[in-house]
């Protein structure tokens, strides 16, 4: 799950009193060390502590935070950094350089090549509004409308549930298991961007995917993805719930479906910013994921799906009722993530 925010939005980074900027990682570190990077900041005691555009000592074009002139891209990230790490972000650095790179028009790794580029305020202005908006908890991939999953660029907007990189887990499951076996039909339920739809398509070039939403707005981002992504031969959009829009057997079914409990503890701002009927399901959490495994057995003789830890068992006793073997994946944190089962 994303992290947390702070209750009290911290001050703009860019405002009078934000303080010093945080040290960078030893990651970055060592990359500047490597690119024999030498601090832009100039101090100056002749202009009171506030945030002045125009120049700096000699001339050099700046903003003025506290008594220094910020000069460099470099610095601008220091600064918001240390205001999202304040504000509760879990990957403070990487969200600043990926509402940075998005906000100048530019990929984030030059950014590696533009530490010492001099922003202007008009660079500035945009660049600060998303730096708020992330502050208060929107995800960084509404911000910028875009999020990786397996290696390919999603469409993403508050129509959808943003990508998680536990998903991937189920993709490299099923890729796994399809890849030697030609023509397989698959279905995804609850397709939402399609961005598990989209990459099984992707990495089984032989394959056809059925992808379900309840959700035409979903469906809507779906489409778009699927057609810029290439695989609009290969993957079906279809309007319904569960596994009632599919008329004919499958190979497989995988599926991210909502399983966060209704009544469960409060969230962090930015998951509770994304759809929350792509979140929350009834009955503990459980609801939609027995409605599945209830039915999947005439529909297919495998499903893949990712599942919370909270739900576990009561999923796994479902899955034994109508698949002969059941298994358990673990995510990258160690977590129960992924059910498989199947019939022979």
């Amino acid at each position: 799950m994303p992290s947390s925010s702070a209750e009290a939005t911290p001050p703009d980074p860019f405002e009078e009193g934000a303080g010093k900027a945080p040290e960078l990682s030893a990651v970055h570190a060592g990359h500047l060390g490597q690119c024999g990077f030498r601090s832009s900041v100039r101090r100056t005691t002749s202009a009171p502590p506030s945030v002045l555009s125009g120049t700096g000592p000699s001339g050099a074009p700046g903003r003025q935070i506290a008594g220094a002139f910020i000069i460099t891209l470099l610095e601008i990230l220091r600064l918001a950094t240390g205001h999202l790490e304040r504000s509760g972000s879990g990957s403070p650095r990487l969200d600043a350089e990926l509402l940075l790179a998005h906000s100048l028009g530019i990929r984030r790794l030059d950014l590696y090549l533009q530490f010492e580029r001099r922003l202007e305020e008009a660079e500035l202005v945009p660049y600060r509004a998303l730096l708020a908006r992330r502050a208060r908890g929107e995800p960084v991939a509404y911000l910028t409308g875009r999020k990786e999953f397996m290696k390919l660029d999603f469409e993403v907007t508050p129509d959808v549930l943003v990508p998680n990189p536990d998903t991937e887990l189920l993709v490299q499951r099923a890729v796994a298991w399809a890849r030697d076996r030609g023509s397989v039909v698959l279905a995804d339920i609850g397709t939402g961007s399609g961005c598990i739809a989209v990459a099984l398509a992707h990495y089984l070039p032989a394959a056809r995917v059925v992808a379900v939403d309840a959700s035409a707005a979903a469906l809507a981002v779906a489409e778009r993805n699927v057609s810029r992504l290439g695989v609009a031969d290969r993957v079906e959009l279809r309007l319904g719930d569960l596994l009632a829009p599919l008329t004919e057997t499958v190979d497989a079914v995988c599926g991210n479906l909502p399983y966060l409990d209704e009544d469960a503890d409060p969230l962090p701002a930015e998951v509770l910013a994304q759809p929350r009927e792509a979140l929350f399901t009834g009955d503990g959490g459980a609801e939609l994921l027995l409605r599945l495994l209830a039915g999947a057995p005439e529909k297919t003789r495998r499903v893949f799906l990712e599942i919370d830890p909270g739900v576990l068992e009561r999923v796994v006793a479902q899955a034994r009722q109508g698949f002969g073997h059941v298994e358990v994946h673990r995510d990258l944190a160690g977590l129960d993530r992924l059910l498989e089962a199947w019939n022979d």
